[in-house]
Parts: C-alpha cells; sequence; structure tokens
C-alpha cells in the first residue's frame, strides 16, 4: 500500500521523490539515441554509396553521363564561346538557313527539275 500512497501524493500535486540515479540514467538514455541515430546513418550511407556504385555501372555500360556532368560541359561550352565577346553568345544557326550561297544552289537545283515550258513562264518576268 505504500507504492500506491505514493503515486497518490503525485497525483494530488506532491512533491515527487527524486532518484538519485535518474540524471545518470538520462544521460545514458540521451547517449544510447545519439550512437543508434549515428549508427542509422551510417547504414543509409553505406547503401547510399552501394546505390551510387550501382548507378555508375549502369552509366559506364549505356555511356549516359550525371546531370552535374552534363551542365557542367554545357556551362564550360558557353563560357568558352563568349570569352572575349561583350554581348550574349550568338544561337546556333541551323544548316540551310541564313546562308545565301546554300540557299541560291537549292534554287537552282530546284529549277533544273522543272519542265521548259515553266521555265519559260519565270524568264519572262
Amino acid at each position: 500500500m505504500s507504492g500506491a500512497t505514493k503515486d497518490m501524493g503525485k497525483m494530488l500535486g506532491g512533491e515527487e521523490e527524486k532518484d538519485p540515479d535518474a540524471q545518470k540514467k538520462e544521460e545514458e538514455r540521451q547517449e544510447a539515441l545519439r550512437q543508434q541515430e549515428e549508427e542509422r546513418k551510417a547504414k543509409y550511407a553505406r547503401m547510399e554509396a552501394e546505390r551510387e556504385n550501382i548507378r555508375q555501372g549502369i552509366r559506364d555500360k549505356y555511356g549516359i553521363k550525371k546531370k552535374e556532368e552534363k551542365e557542367a560541359e554545357a556551362a564550360a561550352a558557353m563560357e568558352q564561346a563568349s570569352e572575349g565577346s561583350l554581348t550574349r553568345p550568338k544561337k546556333a544557326v541551323p544548316a540551310g538557313c541564313g546562308d545565301e550561297e546554300e540557299e541560291e544552289s537549292i534554287v537552282d537545283t530546284v529549277m533544273k527539275f522543272i519542265p521548259a515550258p515553266l521555265m519559260d513562264m519565270f524568264n519572262k518576268k
């Protein structure tokens, strides 16, 4: 019955008995939690390293580059292209666009396939 009266005293707002080893137990508990957290982090770090090795093997097998590598190469290409330029880099012009000599040769090629009566009509203008 003495245990029940102690609990009743706590419930009614009485003072708790302080365990002399409570602080030591709390420190041990905190240390155990810290150790468990470190073990968990180490476990997930090992798993992620293993996954990255597998990913790299797949990248090597199929010739795929990482996103960071692609972005770094693109940035380096842009930097190299704009070295000495005060304006933004020009966009690449697709083949067949903007080159007048090439356009003339295309027109000449098309004109070769047009029948003679139609050629006369074009030449009259």
